[in-house]
């Protein structure tokens, strides 16, 4: 009787692997290039798909290049979520042809690119001239909205069985955004100037009526006279903290703090939980 009761749930549980197996064969790979791309696929496509991040965390998007391991997972991929981020203008060809038939969903298609927020005097997203497009475009709600458009039209185009899912989905999202919109709004002070090292805040800056005033010269770290000019600036405009994230050193930013006898707060744009964290930011910027 033991042994025959110890054979049924033997057989169960193979039962139950396969199934659960199945299950998971079933459902399509598809990558991103950033973390809270993958919070916003999930949000509308649920457990319908298998997201794979590329650029992974604690690394920067601006330098990153694919892994061998990346690469041969791309190959069963249906479909790539990219969003404009440096990095792809140097892999998104070779990750195309990783997959011929995966298709490749730009999800940041009808948004107007800000130029690049580059050096203390120039708090207002233009570049100097020099046209580098500002690819943070997900730390910003309102455009959020639009690339949730097109990330359930991409579901929908690889996966129609499951529209309706997706549609409902994306309806629940796009009131969520709108509720954390209202948040910030109201949380934040229009004409709030804040420091950063990295330049990645203008977009949440613009859609708030912030002022962003970044450390780094034209990608670069300042050189000891900008440094000067700088701690002048945070000076005058009795700035007394500094944004920084992991991605980026922030010896420049503490140096700078130190002279202004300030702070440095890690504002991650790359976090996982991407509503949470655009909360902590504004709290961040609401006790500076």
């Amino acid at each position: 009787m033991i042994e025959r009761l110890s054979g049924i749930l033997a057989t169960a549980w193979i039962i139950t692997l396969f199934f659960v197996s199945f299950a998971n064969a079933e459902k399509p790979d598809v990558f991103v290039s950033i973390v809270p791309q993958q919070y916003f696929i999930e949000k509308i496509a649920g457990e319908h798909v298998r997201v794979h991040v590329m650029v992974s965390p604690g690394a920067s998007p601006h330098t990153y290049e694919p892994k061998p391991g990346q690469m041969r997972t791309l190959a069963g991929a249906v479909a790539y979520f990219s969003i404009g981020v440096t990095f792809e203008d140097a892999w998104l060809d070779k990750i195309r042809s990783a997959s011929p038939d995966m298709k490749i969903i730009h999800t940041d298609r009808g948004i107007k690119k800000r130029e690049i927020n580059e050096g203390h005097g120039n708090s207002h997203g233009h570049s100097h001239g020099h046209g580098h497009a500002d690819p943070h475009i997900w730390l910003s709600p309102p455009l959020v909205m639009l690339q949730a458009r097109n990330i359930l039209e991409g579901l929908i185009m690889i996966d129609p069985d499951n529209r309706e899912e997706y549609q409902a989905n994306y309806q629940t999202f796009i009131r969520e955004i709108a509720e954390l919109d209202v948040f910030l709004q109201n949380r934040l002070t229009p004409g709030t100037r804040f420091m950063v090292h990295h330049p990645s805040w203008g977009y949440f800056a613009d859609a708030y009526g912030l002022l962003q005033i970044p450390i780094e010269v034209e990608g670069k770290a300042p050189k000891a006279r900008q440094m000067q000019e700088v701690i002048r600036h945070a000076r005058e405009q009795s700035i007394d903290s500094i944004l920084v994230q992991p991605q980026f050193s922030t010896r420049d930013a503490e140096t700078i703090a130190r002279e202004i006898d300030g702070k440095t707060m890690i504002a991650d744009p790359l976090a996982a939980n991407w509503a949470e964290n655009l909360k902590a930011v504004a709290e961040l910027l609401e006790t500076r």
